[in-house]
């Protein structure tokens, strides 16, 4: 007999899911590899910008069985998110992003562009000079 008290209600959790992720870089670009068995390619949403790339997606059950019935069930169904902050200007614009064997690869250009500007500083204690 099972002890209803010893319980934990942690499988209706409606929280997202954490992605896990591995990010590197060569010469030209940032890849963002994520595990994500299950998931069709439909089921995920990728937003880049200059600073941060989101990746939101649901990974469905592939069986409805309620949750009293399981013996172990430690795969996590239902809807995750990750954002991650890139390390450097990217080119958001020429991103691209696969799906295969359970394995999303997204490759994002560096931007090649170097965005520093130089910053005069006024001297407030230097007469002013008219020309």
């Amino acid at each position: 007999m099972q002890d209803d008290s010893l319980h934990e209600d942690w499988l209706s959790d409606s929280s997202e899911g954490e992605l896990a992720i591995d990010v590197y870089q060569d010469a030209h670009n940032i890849y963002v590899l994520a595990p994500i068995a299950g998931v069709k390619a439909s089921d995920v949403d990728i937003s880049i910008t200059d600073e941060v790339v989101t990746i939101r997606g649901e990974r469905t059950a592939g069986h409805d069985t309620p949750n009293e019935r399981h013996f172990t069930q430690e795969c996590y169904w239902g809807p995750f998110a990750r954002s991650y902050v890139l390390p450097m200007a990217v080119n958001s614009e020429d991103a691209r992003a696969t799906l295969k064997d359970g394995l999303l690869r997204i490759s994002i250009p560096k931007d090649a562009k170097v965005k520093t500007k130089v910053v005069e500083i006024e001297d407030e204690d230097a007469p002013i000079i008219k020309k």
